[in-house]
Order: structure tokens, then sequence, then C-alpha cells
């Protein structure tokens, strides 16, 4: 793939068996062996011109398609699951006994499907497993995709269709870079560059599809991705092809209309965006807290299951249980929360509601997320932030009732604020908040919230929530490494003193010496 750089690229193994085959055409055995163990001629062909950024960019819409029907099929089985549910509870059950047993034990059963695929086939697919690419994405972190793939598909779905408060974002962006990693090991792909963008490729295609935005998915891995992301011409221009088959793909499917449409809001006032500042100063602190708590919580969770399988399966049953007996008591604490936007923002709950939704949901988002369970965290902190800005929207029209202001135009800033925050992302915040409701008038008011949330995180010291799991995964992949090595070193001692505490066996006088 080229660059920017006028330096001569190194030439590949596979370029140098190619143009000496070309050059020293012979008939021996050693060189028929050899080329039987290439692929076709097409696809030799392909690899040896792997360099060229047609083909780059050829392959990262390969890329964009495969991520986009996988990720999509990911979207329409997670609604046709829990929709079958919700209407079989709704008309044709009813709320009895057995209909609730029913949904109780469906849900404690998908949520231990996931728990169990993550424990057995696939570790590194627990969580969001954005961490994991970004890993992937400095050569710290394997993709094993051909297990990756299948547990995050069908784990997620068990997780998140049993009702936890998990999203579908992390699971899309860890496919997807897997589908990347995954044309470049059947093409054949050495150069680095190259499987860099295609696994880049992969991630914006995977988030695209998952919210049915492109811009958000392209300033993803450009923003929030920047320590780890090569950025070159070539580079950025697979990301936007990836990102825009991906999306195409998904509307093909599931239509072109907002994920979440919300009606369109008048003009801030001028004097009113000092009180979009303020909630930015709040969700800043909110922000860093929220990430510590995620880390708490991880770190309780694992001191408790220990990575053995029946304690962690056991914690995926009881949270699917207790989430699928809280479809019925409390439906509004389950699930990726996104449905609560819409309510939140046409002023369907009281000042004491939100303020009850957003301690439960922090709470309920906190045990799902740091359980290891394979889904994300992004549709559940935009659910919280939306709460926590239209509760401050009231709390403003009621202390400034002169101000022509809604709830409504703080709650949209707020859904990019957490996430702001949080992971430290904050252009991508905005474009994924404008592309989920197509409200663009509210962008100068997002533009500051998101900005004093940052800059809050920042001066607090919090660190990206992302950086922080992948550095807390590298830290304990390192003791484990040395761990082992220890213990390689305790046998080789035993051993050593085993032997030298054997009694010698010397042989008699005047006998001959073995040869």
């Amino acid at each position: 793939m080229t660059s920017n750089s006028n330096n001569k690229q190194p030439v590949s193994i596979q370029e140098t068996y190619i143009e000496t085959v070309q050059a020293e055409p012979t008939h021996s055995d050693a060189t028929s062996a050899q080329v039987t163990e290439q692929p076709t001629k097409v696809v030799r062909r392909f690899v040896s011109h792997h360099r060229s950024p047609l083909s780059v960019l050829l392959l990262s819409a390969i890329v964009g398609l495969f991520a986009g029907l996988l990720c999509t099929a990911f979207d329409i089985v997670i609604d046709w699951l829990v929709n079958e549910r919700s209407h079989w509870v709704k008309t044709d059950g009813g709320v009895d006994v057995l209909t609730i047993a029913a949904v109780v034990i469906t849900s404690t059963l998908l949520s231990a499907f996931g728990f169990f695929l993550v424990n057995r086939v696939a570790p590194e697919a627990a969580g969001s497993g954005i961490p994991e690419i970004e890993g992937a994405l400095d050569n710290l972190r394997p993709v094993r995709w051909w297990r990756v793939i299948p547990v995050k598909f069908f784990g997620g779905v068990g997780t998140i269709g049993a009702g936890l408060v998990l999203g579908r974002e992390g699971p899309s962006v860890q496919m997807g870079a897997s589908v990347g990693r995954m044309l470049t090991d059947i093409f054949r792909i050495k150069d680095d560059e190259g499987r860099h963008t295609l696994l880049a490729s992969g991630a914006a295609a995977g988030l695209a599809a998952a919210f049915n935005a492109p811009l958000a998915g392209i300033m993803f891995v450009v923003e929030e991705m920047r320590p780890q992301f090569k950025y070159n011409l070539i580079s950025i221009k697979a990301v936007m092809i990836a990102a825009i088959t991906a999306t195409v793909v998904y509307r093909s499917l599931q239509g072109q209309g907002a994920m979440i449409p919300l009606p369109a809001h008048a003009d801030v006032p001028l004097a009113a965006l000092a009180l979009f500042l303020v909630l930015g100063l709040i969700f800043g602190f909110i922000g860093v807290m929220f990430n510590r708590m995620v880390v708490i919580t991880m770190d309780s969770f694992e001191r408790f299951h220990q990575h053995d399988t029946k304690r962690f399966v056991a914690v995926g049953a009881g949270l699917g249980a207790m989430f699928g007996l809280m479809l019925f008591l409390l439906p509004k604490l389950t699930g990726e929360g996104v449905e609560l936007i819409p309510d939140a923002v046409h002023g369907d709950f009281a000042l004491s509601m939100l303020a009850l939704l957003f301690v439960a949901r922090l709470m309920t988002t906190l045990a799902c997320f740091g359980s290891g369970a394979p889904g994300g965290v992004f549709a559940p902190m935009l659910a919280l932030g939306t709460l926590f800005g239209t509760g401050f929207g009231l709390f403003c029209m009621h202390l400034f009732p002169h101000m022509d202001i809604t709830a409504g135009m703080f709650a949209v800033a707020g859904m990019g604020a957490l996430f702001a925050a949080t992971v430290r992302a904050p252009i991508t915040g905005i474009l994924l908040v404008m592309e989920l409701t197509h409200n663009y008038e509210l962008i100068l008011p997002l533009l500051i919230t998101t900005l004093g949330a940052t800059m809050t995180a920042q001066v607090m010291g919090g660190k990206p929530l992302y950086s922080q799991l992948l550095q807390r995964a590298l830290t304990k992949q390192k003791a484990t490494q040395s761990n082992a090595e220890d213990g390689v070193e305790r046998e080789a001692k035993t051993e050593i003193s085993g032997d030298e505490a054997q009694p010698s066996h010397t042989q008699p006088t005047g006998a001959k010496p073995n040869p």
C-alpha cells in the first residue's frame, strides 16, 4: 500500500517469490512444490500488487460489504427476538405465572449461553471488544476472527436479547474489524499498513452499520483510535469507503429513517448557551466517575468468578433471570434504553422519575457491562445522558421561566456529552447524535456541552474508557505471562534439586568407563 512518504517500501516475501519465478522459469521438482503452495493465479497476481492503492480501496469496499451484512443481520436477529417476546407477552400469553416463568427461563438460558461462549471459546469477545481492536491496531493483541465472529454474534444475541443493559455497537465494531482481518488472511496480505488499514476499515464499517451513522463510524476511528490509527490518504479513503458501503447495506435492509426520530427544535437563545456549558461541566465529572466505577465493577466480578466456567456462567444466568423478571416489573430498566430517549425528549417523565431512572439505569449498566457479558455500552450511555440532560433542562426551565428553552434541547445535548466525557471523543459524539436523531439545529449547544464535558474530564485526570480497559487487559496479560514464567523456573529448579539429591552410582574401582 502506498503512503505519503517517498521512501521505498520493503518488498514482501510473496513479491520476491513471484519476481524470482518470472525471472527464472524452471521446471524442477522443488519449484513445482513451491508453486503448488501458492494461491491461485488470480489471487497470486492480486496479492503481488497489494501495495496498490486501488487494491486496498477495493478490499475496503469488500470489508464494508461483509461487515455491513454481518452487523445488519446481528441487528435484525436481536430486534426479532426482543419484539417476538414482547408481542407474545402482550397479546397471546398475557401476564400470568406461566408467561412470567417462560420469559424468565428464556432470559436465563439466553444470557447463560452468551457467557458460556465467551468463557469457553473466545475470552477476548467479552465486553465491548473495542479495546481488543485498539490493541490489535497497535500489534499488541491478536485478532482470532474465526472464533470471535461467531461468539460475538451469537453471544451478543443471547445477552442483549435476554434484556441486559448492553449495546450493539461494541460487538459490531469488533465483528467488523474481525471481517477486515479475515480478508487480509484470505488474500494473504503481508504488508503491515495494508493489514492495519483493513482492520480499521472494518471497525468503522461496524459502527456505521450499528447506528446507521457513516460519519460517526469514520470519525470514531480517526478520533477515538487516534493513538493507534495510521492516518494517510489511502487509509482514510479506505475507512470512508468501508463505512459508506456498510451504511448502504444497512439502509437497503432496514430503511433510511433515523434510528431515534426526534422533533425539530427551535434555535437556542444565545443567553441560554451558558447553561449548556454548565451541563457539560457536570457531565465531565459524571464521565470520570463512570469510568472509574466500570473498572471497579469489573474487578469485583472477576474476584467473584475468577474466570471459572461454572461461576462465570452462573453470573450470566443470574443476570438473565433478574432482567427477565424486570421485563414485567420494571421494563424501563432493561434493554439498551434507546426507546427511553423519545419519551424523555417529549416530556413524558417528571423530574423525580428522571432522577430515579438515571440512578437505577446507571447501576444496571455497570452491572451488565462490568460482568464481562458480550455487549457494548454506547447505547446505554446515550440513554443515561438523555435522562440526566432532560432532568437538567426541566430544572433550568423552572429556574429561568423567561427563557425560550425546552427540556428536549438539553436531552439531545446530554446524549453527546456523556459519550464525550467517557470515551473522550467529542466530535464523534456530536456526529453520532446528529445522525441518530437527524436533529441538526442543536449543533452549537452540542459543541459547547461536549467541549465542556471533555475539558472537565481532562482537568480531573480521567482517562478515556477504552484506553483504560486496554491498559487493564495488557497489565493482566503481562502478569499472567510473568506468573507462567515463574512457574517454569520453579519447576526447573525443583528438577535440578531432585537430581542433585539422588545418590550417584559410581563405577567399581578398576572398571572400564562407559564410552
